[in-house]
């Protein structure tokens, strides 16, 4: 199982258009629901940093095959700044869904 965690900073004058989209993804995930698949994201009190936590067999899959997430991740890097992704190691979780 790989584990990755994603951190970024959406430019104020996107932020509407990116919790948009995002709500786009996780409707598509609720209705697709792929097999292994974990994935949270966590939106800091900032209200533009957020951390993406995504838990799954074979990363990225499924996620390039939904629609709605090719279309999340086609403008991300305009509306997104200090991107900064990682594969990392669990050493210790509890009632994350192990």
């Amino acid at each position: 199982m790989t584990t990755m965690l994603i951190t970024y900073r959406v430019r104020p004058e996107r932020l509407d258009e990116h919790l948009s989209l995002l709500d786009e993804v996780y409707r598509e995930l609720a209705h697709t629901r792929p097999p292994g698949l974990r994935y949270q994201s966590l939106r800091l009190d900032d209200g533009h940093c957020f951390i993406d936590v995504v838990i799954g067999p074979h990363l990225p899959a499924p996620l390039p095959s939904l629609p709605a997430f090719v279309r999340y991740r086609a403008g991300f890097d305009e509306r997104c700044q200090d991107f900064e992704m990682s594969e990392v190691s669990v050493v210790g979780s509890y009632g994350m869904g192990e």
